[in-house]
């Protein structure tokens, strides 16, 4: 197979090749099973390939579904108390009540240039009649949920909800409540994870979106593609080598906020 220039790949091309060294560099063994031996049959390295990329897809497939599975009756816990009131309820078990038909989670999902208080477009976005894109931000990813327009980095990626999924997901769901012990290693423990990184932010933002909708799976209708755009709109803005220092700001507290093991 004929190596392209690293100058040639784009930008997701890019992101795509730092997470398979990353893979190959954690995983023993790997680089030598997928490069193959030139002197076995081509089929027989096809047949590798195919398996390999098979076992990986499964291991990430199962640790997303683990993760959205316990963030849907999490997320609705970290909500403020104030919202879950007897005449607008929100369940732990079930999604039908999130997304737009709710107050709550509709404010948390309505992205920061249009107004949920607007009773127009409040049922305009619960009816559907307005495109929504990955690449708008929604006030869950504002400290305090609140979008300053004179300032658009102002809180941007460091809201409560937030540091509770990545607490969540990547240390504990006990480490959420500071409580002193947890159950089971977290995913930073068991990946050797030292610090908080850009895609593990993207990965949680895109989580607790999900968490936050009346979706039932990713599969849905429209849902894989507004989590791909999510996920990688977050990616570039992080990645902007123009962007640097609000990033460099973003990580220092993030890595005060959470605490990996060392």
């Amino acid at each position: 197979m004929e190596l392209r220039p690293r100058e040639s790949l784009s930008a997701t091309e890019l992101r795509e090749h730092q997470v398979l060294e990353g893979l190959l560099s954690r995983i023993p063994g790997l680089r030598a099973r997928i490069s193959g031996n030139p002197d076995d049959d081509d089929d027989d390295d096809d047949d590798d390939h195919r398996l390999v990329a098979s076992l990986i897809q499964k291991g990430v497939s199962a640790a997303r579904s683990d993760d959205t599975k316990g963030l849907k009756g999490a997320v609705i816990d970290w909500i403020t108390p104030g919202w879950r009131t007897p005449e607008s309820p929100l369940h732990r078990n079930t999604k039908t009540d999130r997304g737009f038909n709710h107050d709550c989670t509709g404010h948390l999902l309505c992205p920061v240039e249009l107004d949920w208080t607007d009773p127009s477009t409040k049922e305009q976005l619960r009816l559907g009649e307005i495109q929504l894109s990955g690449e708008q931000w929604s006030h869950f990813l504002y400290q305090n949920y609140t979008f300053n327009p004179a300032n658009p980095w102002e809180g941007l990626f460091r809201s409560e909800l937030l540091v509770n999924g990545y607490k969540f997901i990547f240390t504990s769901p006990s480490s959420v409540e500071n409580e002193p012990k947890a159950t089971r290693s977290g995913n930073a423990r068991i990946h050797d994870m030292k610090k908080v990184t850009l895609p593990s932010l993207a990965y949680v933002a895109t989580q607790v979106w999900f968490a936050l909708t009346s979706a039932a799976t990713f599969s849905q209708l429209g849902v894989a593609n507004y989590a791909e755009d999510l996920y990688n709109s977050i990616i570039e803005l992080l990645e902007d080598p123009e962007e640097l220092e609000h990033v460099s700001s973003l990580l220092a507290w993030w890595n005060q906020c959470v605490i990996l093991p060392s």
